[in-house]
């Protein structure tokens, strides 16, 4: 489906406090990033604890941005003394080389390493959930993770962001001219392996590799929406200011789209999107 200009212009128009009142999703907006990943980290402990005091295991899909939740997390965990071993943490992609092989550990881009450096390193060692419990999809095994999250009993939330052109994990827009893939097939997409786009490689390298695109591993594997839908409950928070403005308006008010793999959880029955005021704030000049 192609988005029309003036389409898009009216749902850019929306003032940020009126987004809630308008959109297709569940929304709540934040004043500031801190706020929303307050938010974030709180209902992650809450998921955790409630698991934990319910003597039930609990499976999570988690991403790797935004991570401003886990250091909140980690330190309540630990105030608590929640032990994380009833759970099984997923994470949603991982970074490959050039020939699609997961990148070290230590590599700067391994969205696994970061996740053990910024969330698990920081829970007390006594708490931390097992490292058999802690799954990245890897090309090596390809279907691992969606067999472990049904040995265990299926999914109770998967939690992401959402990208510049609108991807949820790195199911970017299908962009092949030789192969048509629609709602449908994204909808049943599995984990797989992908070229990431140029997009994306400048979004990384912009931010972390001071422009440099070939610092940014150029392949990718990921969760497909299969996974990311088959959770009991979906949140996505967006909190990257002018990166995401459109496509925060773009998930909030259009019907699923190809185009814009994150539309794709309005098929799901429990959804809801987080954003703060400077992410959901549109300047003037993008209504021109």
């Amino acid at each position: 489906m192609t988005l029309a200009a003036a389409t898009l212009r009216g749902w850019l128009a929306f003032p940020a406090d009126e987004l809630a009142a308008h959109a297709r999703l569940p929304f709540t907006l934040t004043e500031t990033r801190e706020e929303l990943h307050r938010r974030f980290a709180d209902e992650l402990y809450d998921d955790l604890a409630s698991a934990r005091g319910a003597g039930r295991m609990i499976s999570l899909i988690l991403p790797v941005g935004p991570t401003g939740q886990y250091p909140l997390l980690a330190a309540r965990i630990n105030e608590e003394r929640l032990p994380l071993d009833h759970a099984t943490l997923f994470g949603m992609d991982e970074f490959l080389d050039w020939q699609a092989r997961p990148v070290p550990l230590e590599h700067p881009f391994s969205l696994e390493g970061s996740f053990r450096r910024d969330f698990l390193a920081h829970v007390d060692p006594a708490l931390r959930p097992p490292d058999e419990n802690v799954f990245f999809p890897s090309p090596l095994a390809l279907d691992r993770s969606a067999e472990e999250m049904t040995r265990r009993g299926g999914v109770h939330a998967t939690y992401g962001g959402v990208g510049f052109q609108g991807h949820v994990a790195f199911n970017e827009p299908p962009a092949s001219r030789w192969t048509s893939i629609g709602v449908a097939e994204l909808v049943a997409s599995r984990t797989r392996v992908l070229p990431l786009s140029a997009d994306t490689l400048i979004a990384h390298a912009q931010r972390r590799a001071g422009g440099n695109t070939f610092a940014v591993p150029p392949m990718a594997a990921t969760l497909g929406f299969a996974e990311l839908l088959s959770a009991a409950k979906v949140r996505l928070y967006l909190d990257t200011g002018s990166w995401k403005q459109t496509i925060l308006r773009i998930l909030l008010f259009s019907e699923p789209d190809a185009d814009y793999p994150a539309t794709l959880v309005s098929t799901h029955a429990d959804v809801h999107v987080y954003a703060d005021r400077v992410t959901a704030t549109v300047p003037d000049d993008a209504l021109a």
